[in-house]
């Protein structure tokens, strides 16, 4: 038995708005068919874990990192995703998180699981996650610094939202853009400063 609540982002290399996220759906799985803006999709993310227990453990405060590769229409499967562990977390800590976010617990990421291929061992780094208003920050230092800002409305102070999304992580998430983007670790380089970006609020739940 498990909770998760708190806020993620993620920033991507389509450009605004991203296809994967509102394009069409195969129906029996429900997974996007639609195309990436450059035919592949290179995703940053990001989970900042408010409140969190698993069986016995607190997860209070500890953070998670995904990069994700899909070669092709993300319906069609082929991932490769690698998990970073906050190291700020105890042994028994990043035990659980590594069963959610590789979705061997249930819950949202057994059904990403369905579509990874590869699963990579990222282990355990230093994870910092950074919020100012509209802008939120991940940061795995010399791997990875994701910096999103969100997009404002026709009030001038609120965010562009996106309500009733279908999504592994949320429901209701934020417009954004990548302010300052870069991901170099495994002979991959990525820079999505300018593409589309988003962050929201998660809460996952297995009984």
């Amino acid at each position: 038995m498990w909770d998760l609540e708190g806020e993620y982002l993620e920033n991507c290399n389509c450009d605004l708005f991203c296809p994967c996220l509102l394009g069409p759906r195969e129906p029996k799985s429900n997974f996007p068919v639609a195309r990436p803006t450059e035919g592949h999709c290179d995703i940053l993310a990001g989970f900042h874990i408010e409140r969190g227990r698993f069986d016995e453990v607190t997860l209070d405060g500890l953070n998670v990192a995904l990069t994700i590769h899909t070669p092709g229409v993300m319906g069609a499967g082929n991932w490769e995703v690698a998990v970073y562990l906050d190291a700020a977390g105890s042994p028994a800590q990043q035990s659980a998180l590594r069963r959610v976010f590789y979705g061997e617990a249930g819950g949202p990421m057994s059904r990403v699981a369905l579509l990874v291929k590869d699963w990579k061992e990222a282990g355990s780094v230093p994870i910092i996650w950074r919020r100012d208003r509209f802008v939120r920050c991940l940061e795995i230092p010399n791997v990875l610094y994701v910096e999103v800002e969100g997009l404002l409305g026709a009030d001038g102070k609120t965010e562009v939202w996106l309500q009733n999304v279908k999504h592994m992580a949320c429901r209701a998430m934020a417009s954004a853009i990548g302010r300052r983007s870069w991901f170099r670790d495994r002979g991959a380089s990525w820079d999505h400063t300018g593409k589309n970006g988003h962050y929201g609020p998660f809460q996952w739940s297995v009984a």
